[in-house]
């Protein structure tokens, strides 16, 4: 495959943007050209996260609504609100553990069933990948290593070897955490 768009999406404090920049340098790392662009608003407080990978693109750094190949959700609730940017040839990678916004702690909105959320995505996009991968983390060794163990998941589908992806993670976490971050990898592409 020439050209490969993900979106990666979170709440602020999961590791979308370290994602989004280990698949980039992968795609460097192999002579690939790629683009990306990151969007967070209040990140620092658990707000929306979102970063654009367009990997072989010749033109714009962000995805079209309806063009991505892939959307890598870190948090339930986030697959739906950029569900928009799924092809409907696209596949979705959700992690099912649930972030709870302030204004659902609150009482203001409810917080739909996961299932429900994945039923919904199901019918927008060729495939959806749920799994517990906040869980798949901890497993490993460190929850921190949630984004890895989604890179793990992803790794699939992306137009970048598994080996020039652990090669990028080793790169960019921090030196003690590789043996965890390369553990979170191979448990997220097993599952």
């Amino acid at each position: 495959m020439d050209r490969f768009d993900l979106l990666i999406v979170g709440v602020g404090g999961q590791g979308v943007i370290l994602a989004s920049d280990i698949i980039g340098k992968a795609a460097v790392l192999e002579g690939r050209p790629v683009r990306s662009a990151e969007t967070h608003g209040m990140a620092q407080r658990g707000g929306a996260v979102e970063n654009h990978v367009r990997i072989g693109c010749k033109y714009g750094s962000l995805i079209p609504a309806g063009g991505a190949d892939c959307l890598l959700s870190m948090e339930p609730l986030e697959a739906l609100r950029f569900a928009r940017y799924l092809s409907p040839k696209g596949i979705a990678i959700i992690n099912t553990e649930k972030i709870v916004p302030v204004t659902v702690s609150l009482g203001k909105v409810q917080y739909p069933e996961v299932d429900i959320i994945i039923d919904t995505m199901k019918g927008l996009c060729s495939g959806v990948k749920a799994e517990n991968y906040t869980a798949l983390a901890k497993k490993a060794g460190a929850v921190q290593a949630l984004n890895v163990a989604m890179i793990g998941a992803v790794s699939k589908y992306l137009p970048v070897r598994a080996d020039t992806l652990k090669e990028a993670i080793a790169r960019s976490v921090p030196p003690k955490t590789v043996a965890v971050n390369l553990r979170a990898f191979d448990l997220g592409r097993e599952a």
